[in-house]
């Protein structure tokens, strides 16, 4: 696909509930197309700084509705990377909701894949993909996996996690991520183990650098 900046570059976004498995086809994904041509741009990334708010304060923020995303700055991220030229990345703290100093210097590439609850959620950025897919998943399943994420990697306890699924989380993509699977060009059910639908996107993948 030829973008406005008249790079050749195809952006994809992998959109779909918590714990669905989409983290898991982006990379596999990028296994079969190759690092050196496909890379993973996380939305997660771009959650807002909330440091100015004190910690009891920023554990009420409602974190899985979509106002929570800096998505004006990963249009404009995205922007560069369509015109050819490197974007610099923030990375967030899930423990203490704040984002971090770090910054991650993203080169362009021949794909780069857009992952996250809110991928195909935004209009300024779904209107730049060349693919949208909608990764799909049992709830029990995707509630398990968020559990098992958020206990060992986010420094939340098992309390806390059914909490916030039950109060947010499952309310949210109710009303914001489940509705966005209209949009997608393809649904990937049983998320990353569905080994015949990643290959689809792959072939299409190699068809659009040919």
């Amino acid at each position: 696909m030829i973008y406005p900046g008249g790079e050749l570059l195809l952006l994809i976004g992998i959109g779909g509930g918590t714990g669905s498995g989409k983290t898991t086809v982006a990379r596999r994904i990028i296994q079969k197309v190759g690092n050196e041509r496909c890379a993973l741009l996380p939305m997660d990334n771009y959650y807002k700084d909330m440091s100015h708010l004190p910690l009891e304060e920023r554990k009420k923020v409602n974190y899985d509705h979509p106002d929570v995303i800096e998505y004006d700055l990963l249009r404009e991220h995205l922007q560069l990377l369509i015109d050819g030229k490197s974007a610099e990345i923030p990375t967030y703290d899930f423990v203490s909701y704040v984002r971090k100093e770090e910054i991650i210097h993203f080169p362009p590439k021949d794909v780069i894949i857009v992952e996250g609850i809110f991928a195909l959620y935004y209009d300024e950025i779904y209107r730049l993909y060349g693919l949208s897919i909608y990764v799909d998943a049992e709830s029990d399943i995707r509630f398990i996996r968020r559990l098992h994420r958020d206990v060992r990697e986010r420094g939340r306890t098992m309390e806390s996690v059914i909490e916030q699924y039950l109060q947010t989380v499952k309310p949210m993509h109710d009303a914001y991520v489940e509705p966005t699977k209209r949009r997608a060009d393809i649904i990937v059910p049983k998320g990353g183990h569905n080994d015949k639908a990643i290959e689809v996107v792959v072939n299409y993948i190699f068809k659009k650098l040919e």
